[in-house]
């Protein structure tokens, strides 16, 4: 044998990492070397002359793979597979298998050559691996508390788990394929958020953020979101894990402790606010009493309780739109109107405290009319509102302005002053309700903090809006209304050109007071009586006021609704019964409310008048027919 065989021989014969041997055309063993006898067990002596099938399954030979080994080696010339081979011991162990065909020079088949490799230690920890990503994979689909899924480089969604349809709604097959922007508010979509994360993630390898999400049922969720760049060994982006938590009960109890701070707050601003003009009007009345009914002193305390009065209704009217915005009942009255007309109501009321604070206003009209279709009252209470703002937060000696031009299509008015400031966090959220930017103990004495969200909400009913700018504390500020302009009003005037109003009649009238509160029923009868109504009644229960009704035939009954006995509601409706509509029956009450209102015109009222009453609206409808059945007068 040549040198170089033997080298050859001595080579395959000592290799023991691999199992070296040749097979004969028809598959037998012809010739073993250490690794053969190392990895499966066989002596060569053993083996030697036996069909190769001896190290395979018995699942595998009873498919006739040995066979069709050799067939594929036969015809392609190589053929490599991997699988489980059997040792002699009757134990497995995972081989990779290469088969090639030995052919001579004329391309007779001489047998095969097989090497053999054990991979089991390799296959034990892929199986390892593979088990263990597996655990992870149920793991992640499993978890149901946090939405967790994979995006491609561009945002597109990958994977999916429980969790992720938990929380946002959509199944797997209708989640992936779709861009996770799918997830965001249109406003965030609008402002770029979701690519904007991603750039970020890519960037700083890491992006998280809380804010509202979007559920496929378009409800809103708050969510807090981990955004994690995936990368290969080679530094190139592959693509994002995204983990979202729905926060939505933590945000709502936070949310609710906030509410219960706020209204803790607002009681104990309200009471203050209450308090404040009570004390004069106690004193004012107690100093009345202990001097004489000539003393000029009576005058200033009477206009002192007017002052005040008039101060705790606003209040209310505070307080009662509060519950509309609450409800979602507030609403507007349309009607052509001037903006210059608007403002001179709203400087009208703030004229005294402009004056009594000693700031300058200067007040910029423009030189042609500027209408919109609009509540004159609402709208020149959120100028009001705005002027008032400016004179409790500028320093005495300031300077305030407001300007009404026309831009476009829309009506502008501002405001400003040279007073606090607002600083840059607290610009969208002044308009907040119960929002003044302070501790309680420094908001004394500056309202309700309602103004600025009663002004927002009417402005937004007239189809417009209202921004607040600064440039920072100490530096200002102004408020700028945009409202969409309307037509010109229609004039309603007669021939004269004078306002048409309603013919006063004689007083004179029999009148029937009906009211639980006695003093309140006792300072009608004689306010009626200064203004010549001299037939008048007064009663204090609804039995009363049905048993002298029969017997004085009143013209008018000024009725309380919340009456010991029968209330009001069911006083109108048996004097109706009886007496038609020979009479007309009036609600003064403290029950405000629309559905309150419903309830008169049901009842039979031809009217509903909210308490306080102005003294000279109610002389005129005393005076003036013409009211339809549960007409409110506000």
């Amino acid at each position: 044998m040549p040198l170089d065989d033997k080298i050859f021989r001595l080579l395959v014969d000592r290799i023991r990492d691999y199992a070296l041997f040749v097979l004969d055309p028809d598959g037998r063993v012809v010739s073993w070397n250490a690794g053969a006898r190392k990895i499966k067990g066989y002596e060569a002596e053993e083996i030697m002359g036996q069909h190769f099938s001896v190290f395979y399954t018995q699942e595998a030979i009873a498919k006739r793979w040995p066979w069709h080994e050799l067939q594929m080696a036969t015809m392609q010339g190589r053929f490599e597979d991997e699988g489980w081979r059997v040792k002699k011991d009757g134990s497995r162990f995972w081989a990779n298998v290469v088969i090639t065909a030995l052919r001579d020079d004329n391309g007779h088949l001489l047998g095969f050559s097989k090497i053999t490799r054990d991979l089991t230690d390799r296959r034990r920890q892929e199986e390892v691996l593979r088990e263990s990503e597996e655990r992870f994979r149920l793991l992640i689909e499993g978890v149901v508390d946090y939405a967790i899924f994979m995006l491609d480089p561009d945002g597109i969604i990958t994977s999916w788990n429980a969790g992720a349809q938990a929380i946002k709604g959509y199944t797997r097959d209708e989640a992936i394929g779709s861009h996770f922007s799918l997830f965001y508010t249109p406003e965030d979509i609008q402002a770029g958020k979701p690519w904007e994360e991603l750039a970020h993630a890519h960037k700083a390898g890491r992006a998280e953020d809380e804010g509202w999400r979007i559920r496929k049922n378009g409800e809103k969720f708050w969510a807090r979101a981990v955004l994690n760049a995936l990368h290969d060994s080679e530094g190139r982006l592959r693509g994002f894990a995204k983990i979202t938590q729905d926060l939505s009960q933590r945000q709502h109890a936070h949310e609710l402790e906030r509410t219960a701070q706020q209204l803790n707050e607002f009681i104990a601003i309200l009471a203050h606010e209450l308090r404040n003009p009570l004390a004069p009007i106690c004193n004012a009345v107690q100093l009345m009493d202990r001097i004489p009914h000539t003393d000029p002193a009576q005058e200033a305390m009477r206009r002192t309780i007017a002052r005040q009065s008039a101060h705790l209704v606003r209040i209310v009217d505070d307080l009662l739109d509060i519950a509309r915005i609450t409800r979602g009942t507030f609403s507007i009255v349309r009607r052509a109107i001037d903006v210059a007309e608007v403002i001179g109501r709203a400087v009208e009321v703030a004229r005294p405290a402009i004056e009594q604070a000693g700031h300058a206003l200067e007040v910029e009209l423009p030189t042609v009319p500027v209408h919109v279709d609009g509540d004159i009252d609402r709208l020149a209470q959120v100028v009001g509102n705005l002027l008032g703002n400016a004179v409790r937060f500028t320093p005495p000696g300031g300077d305030i302005g407001v300007k009404a031009w026309r831009e476009g299509g829309r009506a502008m008015i501002c405001v400003r002053d040279n007073g606090r400031g607002i600083a840059a966090a607290d610009l969208e959220g002044i308009f907040g309700m119960f929002v003044q930017g302070k501790e309680p103990i420094h908001r004394i004495g500056k309202g309700l903090g309602i103004g600025l969200a009663l002004a927002r909400r009417v402005v937004e009913l007239h189809g417009g809006t209202i921004e607040a700018r600064s440039e920072g504390e100490g530096k200002g500020s102004e408020f700028v209304v945009r409202i969409p302009i309307g037509s010109p009003p229609a004039q309603e005037r007669s021939g004269t050109g004078q306002v048409k109003r309603p013919v006063s009649k004689s007083a004179g009238k029999r009148i029937l007071i009906v009211d639980d509160n006695v003093d309140a029923a006792n300072v009608l009868e004689r306010l009626l009586q200064s203004s010549s109504h001299d037939e008048i009644r007064v009663v204090h229960d609804g039995p009363q006021a049905i048993e002298v009704a029969n017997e004085f035939r009143p013209d008018i009954v000024l009725l309380d609704i919340g009456l010991p006995g029968i209330n009001g509601y069911e006083v109108a409706r048996r004097l109706r019964a009886r007496q038609g509509r020979s009479m007309r029956i009036i609600a003064i009450t403290g029950w405000g409310q629309e559905p309150d209102k419903a309830r008169s015109r049901e009842a039979g009222f031809d009217l509903h008048l909210v308490k306080p009453v102005d003294e000279a609206v109610l002389l005129e409808i005393l005076e003036a027919d013409g009211y339809g059945n549960g007409t409110t007068i506000p």
